[in-house]
């Protein structure tokens, strides 16, 4: 039998250095790297790259009219199908680029769209990346030409289905709204089971971190949650939760979230606030930090930048820095505030370490009482057996005693018990 390999997109990458200090949002030797592995996560291979120095994009093109000119060249010669960009172009420099090339046209934050949904597989998420897809369409309808239309197929061509959205701006302002609605609706639903977790002593820990970090590979490695884990950006993107127990029997909801990325869409942070939520609202983050990549430090920065931005920021924090069984011997690259352990999620190296730094992180740490229950309340026997970490019981002519873990709340309630 004959087995027939979908042909990649052949695809230009092109990227614009300006020298700005502020090197998250420049164009760098690691964020065209990053532009690669995007591309290749779409199902495309990257044929050709190119960087055009100079201090400020062009405000047609991008980047300037020999540039352009190179590039159209390039594409012919090498038969590449899709020219990405890797910062947001303007409608106008989208449709001139576009124009002029022949070619498809994507920037960054349009790839990163389209990979969010082909990632998507909850109701939510989908609303969510169509909503994102559908804001960022909207301003650009006459650049993106029959980018749009959805009958071509290929990357950027994923999304909202098979209407062609040029041609109707105002089903896509109702779209919007009607999703934004829904996805209300469905934030509103999970603000009262947040509310219950909280009325319950819930306590929940959200994993945060920079895309590829490992955090699901961590949620899999503490809990056994089945969560595809695979050494590509975005593999993951639904919320997951799931619930360890610690010694003293404290039980901790863990919430994988999205992975960020440098120049991440702001309207896709908007569009995700609803489930980015949960760091906002968790009592604590376990920051999760690829110690083997490139630019950990810049990294780091981009996490707490969305972080901040999504009212996340200060909060008590691990920083657990990930797959150091293939770093060597490493330093972290600066001493911010939270604690730091070394892990590999893969190995299970550190992982002791981190339950420790969990059960010093989190809130309603426990201390050991010894209690003397009578018999005529043998029932508080049973609750503490049920939400308790009981380490040992005697019984005894005066009643039943016993060394407990409890937090404050639980000895304030049982201390005429207390020995």
């Amino acid at each position: 039998m004959e087995s027939f390999e979908k042909e990649k997109e052949k695809v230009i990458t092109v990227g614009l250095h300006t020298g700005s200090r502020d090197i998250i949002n420049d164009t760098t030797e690691e964020s065209m790297r990053e532009l690669e592995e995007l591309v290749k996560t779409a199902g495309g291979e990257v044929v050709c790259e190119t960087v055009q120095n100079r201090p400020a994009p062009d405000a047609g093109t991008y980047i300037g009219a020999g540039k352009l000119e190179e590039l159209k060249e390039a594409a012919e010669s090498l038969g590449a199908k899709l020219i990405v960009f890797d910062d947001e172009l303007s409608p106008v420099q989208l449709r001139n680029i576009s124009e002029y090339i022949g070619v498809r046209v994507l920037d960054r934050s349009m790839l990163i769209l389209d990979i969010f949904a082909m990632r998507a597989r909850s109701g939510e998420g989908k609303l969510q990346v169509e909503l994102a897809q559908l804001k960022y369409s909207l301003p650009r309808l006459r650049g993106m030409g029959t980018e749009l239309s959805r009958t071509g197929g290929g990357i950027g061509t994923r999304g909202p289905g098979e209407t062609k959205l040029e041609t109707d701006r105002r089903h896509i302002r109702s779209r919007i709204t009607a999703l934004e609605s829904e996805i209300k609706e469905i934030k509103k639903h999970r603000g009262l089971l947040r509310e219950r977790r909280k009325k319950d002593g819930v306590i929940t820990c959200a994993l945060v971190g920079y895309t590829n970090a490992g955090k699901s590979t961590l949620l899999n490695r503490l809990t056994d949650a089945g969560v595809l884990a695979e050494n590509k950006l975005f593999a993951t993107l639904d919320t997951t939760s799931r619930v360890i127990t610690l010694e003293d029997n404290r039980k901790i909801i863990i919430i994988d979230t999205v992975g960020f990325i440098r120049k991440l869409p702001h309207y896709l942070i908007e569009a995700f606030k609803s489930t980015l939520e949960e760091a906002a609202e968790a009592d604590f983050l376990i920051h999760v930090i690829d110690a083997a990549g490139e630019e950990t430090e810049n990294k780091i920065d981009v996490v707490e930048r969305v972080l901040d931005e999504i009212g996340a920021g200060g909060k008590p924090v691990i920083n657990a820095y990930n797959k150091c069984d293939a770093a060597g011997e490493f330093i972290p690259p600066r001493s911010g505030g939270g604690m730091n352990v070394f892990i590999s999620a893969k190995t299970g190296m550190g992982m002791d370490e981190l339950m420790d730094a969990v059960s010093k992180t989190a809130p309603g740490a426990k201390c050991e009482y010894r209690l003397l229950v009578p018999y005529a309340d043998g029932g508080i026997i049973n609750e503490l057996h049920t939400n308790e970490k009981v380490l040992s019981e005697e019984y005894t002519e005066d009643g039943i005693e016993l060394r407990v873990l409890l937090d404050r709340a639980a000895h304030g309630r049982l201390k005429k018990y207390a020995v």
